[in-house]
């Protein structure tokens, strides 16, 4: 006599009994719906009237042959000039709206990894421009380019992503400096706009007469002097005589810094379309063979076998020969001339940089004007609150006399 289950077993043995009839019917009806599709023969209808239609077109235009499905179907179009392809998506994997959010969710939980372990680094998915950052993007060095940078191997992309950090670092400097400045005067100038307040070049010359006293030494003295002599010189030579001549010469650097600023994202941009120029070139170069391969294959089923074996090379190489054909309509490329355009790009930035280390010379200089305003100023501060604390007993001093 057998042992009688128990309710587990039961419940068990009916949970995989479903299972199993869930299966069953899944299986039964898609049988029964590949049996309606084969009755009704549509499949082999469509196949038949597509290998018709496409056979027409190769014959009518043989330059189809080498275009991929998706090149093809892109140049179909009705009667009323409108694609006839269109791909309807299945998810929204591949909108905008999307890949902002991935992107954006990505930064959020690098960047709470980054407070939790103390690291002070942060990162932002969006670019520089929509951040507000006013410097030169950098370019993807990729993976081989840094293993070849972390072995001491200079590469092009590493050279040219060294030349923008320096840039930014210039750019930095002269908007620190110019915002500074510009805080600087509006608070000089505020306090200027006070009853008996002295002007810029009354507060250098208390700046230098005191430190003419304060020199001990004949050398000191001399040395002030030709300080003295310097800064002057250089205010009267650039017609900086009050704190307006001033603020408008740090507008004039501003502006200039703008200018220039704008003038190397050009550089930098046509700079960066050249190298992807060259990178395009030498795909073109490299996967040539692969396509002239597959042109000389004239039936369709060892076609359609070698493009499935050549793919990936194949949509690299139609990627460069777009690239190539928008810089060169003409169908001839030239190197040559793109190298010789590089080479103009690289000594335009090099003037470029020369007149952004021009501007930010000329702003040191203006700090230490700013430097010397500021201790003069402090001076007199001083000096008045002393007055200010001497003047009671003055007069206390002055009623006991009267007693």
């Amino acid at each position: 006599m057998t042992k009688p289950k128990t309710l587990e077993q039961l419940r068990a043995e009916e949970e995989r009994a479903e299972t199993r009839l869930a299966q069953e019917q899944h299986k039964l009806e898609r049988l029964e719906n590949r049996k309606k599709f084969l009755e009704q023969g549509e499949r082999k209808k469509r196949t038949h009237r597509l290998c018709n239609l496409g056979g027409t077109i190769e014959s009518l235009a043989p330059e189809v042959k080498d275009l991929t499905r998706t090149e093809m179907t892109e140049l179909i179009r009705d009667a009323d000039g409108k694609f006839v392809f269109n791909a309807v998506p299945t998810t929204d994997w591949g909108s905008p709206e999307t890949l902002e959010y991935w992107r954006q969710t990505w930064a959020e939980l690098c960047n709470a990894k980054f407070a939790e372990k103390g690291i002070d680094v942060r990162i932002d998915h969006r670019s520089y421009e929509r951040q507000g950052v006013e410097l030169l993007p950098t370019v993807h060095e990729g993976a081989t380019v840094r293993a070849m940078e972390k072995k001491g191997i200079r590469t092009e992309k590493g050279e040219f992503n060294r030349w923008i950090k320096a840039t930014n670092a210039v750019i930095r400097d002269i908007k620190k400096k110019i915002t500074l400045l510009f805080d600087w005067i509006a608070e000089a100038k505020a306090e200027l706009a006070k009853p008996q307040a002295p002007d810029l070049v009354s507060l250098l010359n208390a700046y230098y007469t005191s430190r003419r006293a304060g020199a001990y030494s004949q050398k000191g003295k001399v040395s002030n002097l030709k300080e003295m002599n310097e800064t002057f010189n250089y205010l009267r030579a650039n017609g900086i005589y009050s704190l307006e001549d001033l603020e408008s010469r740090v507008s004039e650097h501003s502006a200039a810094t703008e200018s220039l600023k704008k003038t190397l994202d050009e550089q930098t941009a046509r700079m960066k379309a050249i190298k992807q120029l060259y990178d395009s070139s030498a795909a073109f170069q490299s996967l040539k063979p692969v396509y002239d391969g597959l042109r000389k294959i004239k039936f369709e089923k060892p076609r359609a076998k070698y493009k499935a074996e050549h793919e990936a090379e194949l949509k690299q190489f139609y990627a460069a020969r777009r690239k190539l054909t928008r810089e060169f309509p003409d169908g001839k490329v030239d190197m040559k001339k793109l190298s010789e355009e590089y080479d103009e790009l690289e000594q335009a930035h090099n003037t470029t940089y020369g007149e952004f280390k021009t501007v930010r010379d000329d702003l040191h200089r203006l700090w230490k004007v700013k430097s010397c305003v500021d201790t003069a100023a402090r001076f007199n501060e001083r000096t008045e609150e002393q007055k200010l604390q001497n003047r009671p007993q003055t007069r206390q001093k002055k009623e006991e006399l009267s007693r």
